[in-house]
């Protein structure tokens, strides 16, 4: 059958000559038959109303059916908003009367393209006028109306950010007393449910870290996924004051000393889970700059088999941290997961029989049956300080949150040698370079060659989202370019994007590992002052698989890609 329903007057003029008309497209998804069509048509010749406005007042489609249909006609991708987290920073870039006027709801940001839901994503007026507004391209979807509508009154219930832009920025401007004041009576202003909602975005997210930086022009806000910042929005530059304010009350920072760094801390419920947040300010040129790291209580310290070691590199590992006394050493750049991996195996050595003591910097995590020391320089109590203290208190597994002195390195080794089990972490690039290091920090090279047991060099790499992930068909290309042109390229897999994994390809990280015993032949070479590469050369003779190769496993097994083993090895 072929539909004759006249034009509609809506979204639908904007199709392309040969499209076919609402009525074919939703005959062919099956969710009219020929009769419905057909007695649709005899009402709109009769009253002229929108066709398929006609079938949803019938009750035989949706407002959603009607909204993909109109989408597929007009080559539009269409979104279904039941399945979107409202994203309330973003949806705030533009205002509410002009989110209401075009029915348009911005959802995310991809790139430079701002992604915005729209009844009728082919008015070029609506998309110029959003367009100079953002300054950057607009990229319209479809949406039912109705959801649509629903997320706009949501947006705006949560925060009338614009209503109270002036009593947020006069608060700040008052003296120290009036600001405390003020800000112990905000509880229930639009500022704190901002905040609330960004806070909640970025757990739901799964994000570590929410990244508030103000500008000369516009206060960008951006999370920590996976390890990468991705853009949240841009919220109005007004209230910049009034939203640091509020987070530094829930960290219980003094909010009337904006010139220097502060540290704070507090504890929240979201989404039936405890988040502990960290809090770290910075004054810059443009204000005061605003780190929340977030730590779900929840997930706490995970299983070393849920770390990202396979079989056989857990059994190497196991074979150095289980014995009675001696230094196991985790090395790696800062956000590689070295602490998550000491954790893991603080779990594993935790048992009645033995005495657990850790000194850190922070203490991140509260862990049951180990006394836990945080330093505090102001007070004296540093990494090595701590550590001396606690040789005299019996214990038999002492984990130092870092290496970072000669004092440190040192104490740590005499206790390896006396009889204690000493996890720590360093900052090197390698387990070659690790011995080196300490020698390099002043503790003697035989102290070194017979306190460590072993150094287990690690990275964190992206997974592939298991949604999306598909074969990478410039595989070989890219071997090439690595220089591992020997290599299959036949099963190798690379990121897409899809919406589960925010586009980006990659959902979760896990773990790669190098794991080198301290054996007789790495020992001489520590002994006599050679350098990483010889180390390294020795290490691989033994028998240890290096963080290239053991990062080129999870490639081939189709856990991560090339690109994400290219940006973190090299």
């Amino acid at each position: 059958m072929t539909t004759t329903e006249p034009a509609e007057r809506d979204a639908s003029d904007a199709a392309a000559p040969g499209a076919p008309r609402i009525g074919e497209v939703l005959l062919a998804r099956g969710w009219v038959d020929p009769a419905q069509l057909a007695r649709a048509l005899d009402e709109q010749r009769s009253s002229g109303q929108r066709f398929g406005e006609i079938l949803v007042e019938q009750g035989v489609i949706s407002t959603a059916q009607l909204a993909e249909g109109l989408a597929e006609r007009l080559g539009y991708g269409f979104v279904d908003l039941r399945d979107h987290d409202l994203d309330l920073v973003t949806a705030h870039v533009i205002p509410e009367e002009l989110a209401r006027r075009y029915q348009a709801l911005p959802l995310e940001r991809l790139g430079d393209d701002l992604v915005v839901a729209m009844h009728d994503p082919s008015d070029v007026f609506a998309i110029d006028d959003l367009r100079m507004l953002t300054g950057g391209r607009i990229s319209p979807v479809m949406a039912d109306p109705v959801l649509i509508r629903r997320g706009i009154d949501r947006a705006w219930s949560h925060a009338e950010i614009q209503s109270s832009l002036g009593d947020a920025t006069e608060a700040m401007q008052a003296t120290p007393s009036e600001v405390a004041q003020l800000a112990a009576e905000a509880e229930d202003a639009p500022i704190v449910r901002l905040v609330n909602a960004l806070l909640d975005q970025a757990a739901e997210a799964r994000a570590s870290d929410i990244h508030v930086e103000p500008g000369s022009s516009r206060l960008r806000v951006r999370s920590r996924i996976d390890g990468m910042l991705h853009d949240t929005g841009d919220v109005p530059l007004q209230i910049h004051r009034a939203l640091v304010s509020r987070v530094k009350v829930m960290a219980g920072i003094d909010i009337a000393n904006a010139r220097v760094p502060h540290d704070g801390r507090f504890t929240l419920a979201l989404r039936e889970r405890m988040i502990d947040v960290r809090v770290s300010t910075l004054p810059t040129t443009h204000g005061e700059a605003v780190v929340l790291r977030l730590l779900d209580r929840k997930a706490g310290v995970q299983p070393l088999d849920a770390l990202g070691f396979l079989p056989d590199e857990l059994q190497r590992y196991e074979e150095i941290f289980l014995r009675s006394q001696g230094a196991v050493l985790v090395a790696g750049p800062t956000g590689s997961g070295k602490t998550s991996t000491l954790y893991a195996t603080l779990a594993v050595l935790n048992r009645r029989d033995r005495h657990l003591v850790t000194v850190e910097d922070p203490v991140e995590y509260q862990l049951d049956g180990v006394k836990q020391v945080q330093v505090n320089l102001r007070a004296g109590v540093s990494f090595a300080t701590a550590l001396r203290a606690i040789l005299r208190a019996d214990p038999d597994v002492i984990l130092v949150g870092e290496i970072r002195d000669r004092d440190t390195a040192r104490t740590a080794a005499e206790a390896a040698l006396t009889g204690h089990l000493v996890l720590s972490t360093v900052h090197t690039l390698s387990g070659a370079s690790t011995p080196i290091r300490l020698i390099d920090m002043g503790v003697d090279p035989y102290l070194v060659a017979s306190a460590l047991s072993g150094v287990v060099s690690q990275r964190l790499m992206r997974r592939l989202c298991d949604a999306c992930k598909t074969f990478d068909e410039q595989a070989g290309e890219r071997l090439a370019a690595l220089g591992l042109g020997d290599r299959d390229p036949t099963e190798l897999m690379r990121a897409t994007g899809c919406q589960r994994c925010a586009s980006t390809g990659y959902r979760g990280r896990s773990a790669v590992y190098e794991i080198m015993p301290m054996t007789d032949a790495i020992a001489s070479l520590v002994l006599r002052g050679a350098p990483a590469r010889e180390i390294a050369r020795a290490a691989s003779a033994d028998g240890v698989e290096l963080l290239a190769d053991a990062a080129y496993r999870r490639v081939e097994g189709g856990l991560t890609s090339l690109d994400e083993y290219a940006r973190v090895l090299l």
